[in-house]
């Protein structure tokens, strides 16, 4: 089994939608992360009517990464719904792309998969070109 089976597995097991309430859903997104250390985390999307309440699977991977581990630096990312990415599938949101980078500079060379199949990846710095924060991180 190679590391995207072991994550896919993992996050597989997040998959059960559910409505909440008649405003919430949730776990009909899932995400994997592979922190520096080599640990993964999981995570699920919950979305509210508002909007503003949604969080992510990709950033509740990495947020439950944080919390347990204190690490920021991710080496590896898989989000799917019932099936695993294919066809460039398992993209992040504009969203989750600025926390992820802005969690840790090194996360612009994180992997995403982006065809389970062909094991086909990018990397976040190829998803957010010219990112606005690159000078402030150098700065520092």
């Amino acid at each position: 089994m190679d590391i995207w089976e072991e994550m896919y597995l993992k996050a597989k097991k997040e998959y059960h939608p559910e409505e909440i309430s008649p405003f919430i859903q949730a776990h009909h997104v899932v995400a994997a992360v592979q922190s520096e250390s080599g640990k993964i985390f999981t995570g699920f999307c919950i979305e509210g009517a508002s909007g503003v309440m949604n969080l992510c699977a990709e950033r509740v991977a990495a947020l439950n990464m944080y919390i347990n581990t204190g690490e920021t630096i991710i080496k590896r990312m898989i989000a799917f719904r019932k099936e695993p990415p294919k066809d460039n599938g398992g993209m992040p949101c504009g969203a989750c792309r600025e926390f992820l980078m802005q969690l840790s500079y090194e996360n612009r060379n994180m992997e995403i998969l982006m065809d389970y199949e062909s094991r086909k990846i990018i990397l976040l710095k190829d998803l957010i070109p010219n990112w606005w924060g690159n000078k402030r991180y150098k700065e520092n």
